[in-house]
């Protein structure tokens, strides 16, 4: 049986360390990480075995080729069969959690710097990044660097790192930590029993910065403007903005709006990077060449030589590196505060949630940057985690079974491109923002992944004026959005050099207002 979970929730707050504790804390991780690749090279050794095990000589070792034969109607079976091969290789998370304790006394100096309860954790971090690729959702594990291993955490709040006395207590090193009396955030938490601790190392502007999160059980603290209704609401997920259709409000909002990209900064940083390469690793690069560009004839820098370099960073590469590093955090933290205000927005029309089951990592391959700025994905996983932690639903349907897009209210489907943004219906209602239409259909996509038209076109006149101020906010937000760029000193942060022009605004408000009429 099952052990079972009880909530919890996480509460960060900033160390305070001298240089002394700093230091020690550095050597504490860096022994941490040389663990961690160890035992994720042991990890992925064994397998490999379990995995490839159909070509080893004795019979055990056909055990997983033959699991994965068993049909999947034989669930019982088919679990049997797979613990079986993992047993043979002593693939499993206990196995490596005593194998991590060996290897660190094995190194002596390892096993003075952490704890077996945080030998054990790295142990399980790294059987779980190898059984992610043995059921194939990862093509293969990534070993560390130092600034790329950024956190360690214990197993229990009695032994390893520990909260005690509003400090941080690890095998000899009390941290103090920076605590804000009159918030009332930290004050919930610190009054919730502590489950385990987890140290986070940062670099904040070109700074080493230490961190303590609390993985504390219960709930978090909820403030008033932040509550979550018990109603419907349908979404439309698309890469730039998000559609939802509630009971009484509609929408359409746009991912990370006014957030910073720094382009004009990041480039001319990976110019000077690319230049200080160049000096530094002269043989990494073929030579100069000349080549026909019109009339005349241009010098072109060469290319990098194919196979692995090793290259030489020069003090000036780091710093920028650094600086690169610092402006796309900042972007990144930017874009996360304002998706985080987004899904609260959507959560307090209703917990209930549907929505295409759509593919974010199918649309990085073709709109990367688009992705990567907006950060669509970091929407709908936030809305999942907290709809089913508020006790709602986070329902997911097929796409190709109700093109919800090219549907109309009589259940006829039309295909439209990409740039065509209003849904007009054959059945002659008004017209209507295609992905705020979207939305409203997806409310009425059953268990079976089916849309029902019958209770479409029953709710339909209560929704359409929802629909159609959702889509009058969104044109007057684009109209202002277009009045600021143009003011802007900074070019590179305009969308477009062509502004949405009135008349747009104006035939479109027309058309609402006869139509309500």
């Amino acid at each position: 049986m099952p052990r079972s979970t009880k909530p919890s929730f996480v509460l960060e707050l900033p160390l305070k360390v001298d240089s002394k504790q700093d230091s020690e804390l550095q050597a504490r991780f860096n022994a941490a990480m040389r663990l961690y690749n160890n035992v994720l090279g042991e990890a992925r050794t064994r397998m490999e075995l379990v995995r490839n095990s159909v070509r080893a000589a004795s019979p055990p070792g056909e055990a997983y080729q033959i699991a994965k034969k068993i049909s999947r109607d034989r669930k019982k079976d088919r679990i049997e069969a797979f613990s079986k091969a993992r047993e043979t290789y002593r693939f499993s998370d206990y196995d490596l959690q005593a194998y991590a304790n060996r290897a660190a006394k094995d190194s002596k100096w390892i096993a003075q710097k952490i704890d077996a309860q945080v030998q054990q954790k790295l142990a399980t971090r790294a059987f779980k990044a190898v059984e992610r690729v043995l059921f194939g959702k990862a093509k293969d594990v990534r070993f560390k660097v130092e600034s790329r291993f950024r956190s360690v955490e214990g197993k229990t709040n009695k032994q390893g790192i520990r909260w005690k006395d509003n400090r941080v207590v690890w095998s000899g090193l009390e941290l103090s930590v920076i605590i804000d009396p009159d918030n009332e955030v930290i004050k919930h938490g610190l009054s919730s029993p502590v489950k385990y601790c987890r140290l986070i190392r940062r670099i904040l502007n070109g700074k080493r910065r230490w961190f303590v999160q609390l993985v504390l059980e219960g709930v978090p603290y909820q403030k008033h403007q932040n509550y979550i209704s018990d109603g419907l609401v349908g979404l439309d997920l698309n890469i730039s903005n998000i559609a939802f259709v509630g009971d009484k409000k509609a929408g359409l909002l746009p991912f990370a709006k006014n957030v910073p990209t720094f382009e004009r900064e990041i480039s001319a940083l990976q110019r000077k990077m690319q230049r200080s390469q160049r000096v530094s690793n002269p043989d990494n690069y073929e030579p100069n060449y000349e080549a026909q560009v019109g009339r005349k004839t241009a010098v072109k820098k060469g290319k990098v030589k194919k196979g692995r370099q090793k290259w030489d960073k020069s003090n000036n590469y780091r710093k920028n590196a650094q600086r690169k590093r610092e402006l796309e955090r900042r972007k990144t933290a930017y874009a996360k505060s304002q998706n985080r205000c987004i899904v609260n927005e959507i959560l307090r029309h209703g917990k209930h949630i549907k929505t295409e089951n759509v593919s974010v990592k199918g649309w990085q391959k073709r709109y990367g940057k688009a992705i990567s700025a907006k950060s669509p994905g970091f929407v709908q996983s936030e809305l999942a985690r907290k709809a089913v932690s508020a006790g709602g639903q986070f329902i997911k349907f097929s796409t190709q079974k109700t093109a919800l897009s090219q549907t109309h209210l009589t259940g006829e489907r039309v295909k439209k491109s990409l740039s065509e943004r209003v849904h007009r219906d054959v059945t002659g209602i008004p017209e209507h923002q295609r992905d705020l239409f979207s939305a409203f259909l997806s409310r009425h996509v059953n268990q079976e992944n089916m849309l029902s038209l019958r209770d479409a076109q029953n709710e339909y006149p209560r929704a359409e004026l929802l629909l159609l101020e959702a889509w009058q906010r969104h044109l007057t937000r684009e109209q202002v959005s277009a009045s600021e760029r143009r003011l802007s000193d900074s070019p590179s942060e305009r969308v477009s050099s062509k502004p949405i022009t009135s008349s747009q605004i104006a035939i479109s408000s027309e058309k609402l207002d006869e139509d309500v009429a």
